[in-house]
């Protein structure tokens, strides 16, 4: 015979104190795992949805970064009359030489300021992000000290913001726009005119780097190795999109350093459930007599209180998951040991991630309830009345 669920769930309620209070437990638990599984997709999915899938980033050989890559104007040259390059409506090349710095710029929590990537780039670099719009203002103009923040840096930064003026190169900048780039990390970016930002950087021959649109995915590979092959201009070209995606390794300390933690209180919550599951049993000596007598196997005590463990679990990962959920769409920003300037993404809370928060806390559950439900049905009917 099998024991209908409501006797348990009849049995926690009727413990209202140690089921809160245990629940609370893995709930917490819960929770930690899923704020640190939410930062790492936040980022992942920020940073995949970078880029266009014909687009390739050309930089100086070995170079691990934009940032730490050059590039002359001659070599942007040779670069740009290389067959398999898309062009545009005027007829002009689907390329882009751009310049890649860093500005500091002060936060509310950080006083001492976070390393901002500033992109100098033409109109023709800004078409090409066709993922990127000017959601507030408008774009800077060629030749003038103007700056477009995204919209992750202008949510962070209140220094940053329409109106507002930065202080680098040789005088102020003036933020003239907003640019809503998705997800992507260009939402963590500065743009302004690449002329400006090379004069002012005093960097008219070594830029960064070239972005290029191949006319189709059959010539892509053809022209990243014809790049790679050319020895006049010693680059690497891979794909923009694999290039955003390899700096998904900023997250991994963090990720590391989430789990460990919340294997730690697993492993606590864990003791705690199996704490109220064995005083329960205690409890409910002459209740498990009773059933006993009344016909019910062993097997059956046994799958009940597993069950109830399961439920209680159950309503810790529940709760588990509401705490979480006010960090969806929350912005935040990631330092990158590559760019060695801030990411800025949003939380992402997807189903996934909660349905394994919600099987992190049922193992929880089996873990804790699996010794006290085989003591429950090991008891002995006549040691089990006597213990009443």
């Amino acid at each position: 015979m099998k024991i209908p669920i409501s006797y348990n769930i009849r049995n926690l309620i009727r413990r209202r104190t140690t089921t809160i209070m245990t629940a609370l437990g893995i709930a917490l638990t819960v929770a930690v795992l899923l704020s640190v599984s939410a930062l790492v997709e936040g980022l992942r999915t920020s940073l995949s949805a970078t880029g266009h899938p014909l687009h390739i980033l050309v930089t100086r050989k070995g170079s691990s970064a934009e940032l730490n890559s050059q590039m002359t104007q001659e070599q942007f040259q040779t670069i740009k009359v290389k067959p398999g390059i898309a062009q545009g409506a005027s007829g002009e090349p689907l390329a882009s030489l751009e310049l890649v710095t860093v500005v500091i710029l002060e936060s509310p929590e950080v006083p001492s300021g976070i390393n901002i990537s500033l992109r100098g780039l033409t109109t023709t670099g800004f078409a090409m992000r066709d993922y990127a719009r000017i959601a507030e203002g408008r774009m800077f103009q060629p030749g003038r000290r103007e700056l477009v923040v995204g919209k992750g840096v202008a949510k962070r930064y209140p220094k940053a913001r329409i109106g507002s003026k930065l202080d680098f190169g040789r005088g102020d900048w003036e933020v003239v726009g907003v640019m809503d780039a998705g997800r992507s990390a260009a939402n963590s970016e500065i743009f302004c005119d690449l002329a400006q930002l090379a004069s002012d950087q005093n960097r008219a021959e070594g830029l960064s780097s070239a972005l290029i649109r191949a006319t189709d995915r059959a010539s892509m590979q053809a022209l990243m190795n014809d790049l790679k092959d050319d020895r006049r201009l010693n680059v690497d070209a891979v794909s923009e999109k694999s290039y955003y995606e390899a700096q998904t390794v900023s997250a991994l300390p963090i990720q590391f350093l989430g789990i460990f933690v919340a294997i730690i209180m697993a492993i606590g919550s864990s003791f705690a459930a199996m704490n109220t599951m064995y005083a329960a049993v205690a409890r409910r000596s002459a209740e498990i007599g009773t059933l006993r007598v009344l016909g019910f196997s062993k097997m059956g005590i046994l799958i009940s209180f597993m069950i109830e463990s399961l439920l209680l679990s159950l309503l810790g990962g529940v709760i588990g998951c509401l705490l979480v959920l006010p960090l969806n769409n929350f912005t935040t920003g990631i330092g990158s040991f590559i760019t060695f300037s801030e990411f800025t993404f949003d939380f992402r809370i997807t189903p996934g991630i909660m349905l394994t928060g919600i099987v992190f806390a049922l193992v929880m559950g089996t873990l804790g309830g699996l010794f006290p439900a085989s003591s429950a049905a090991r008891k002995e009917i006549l040691t089990a009345l006597r213990q009443a």
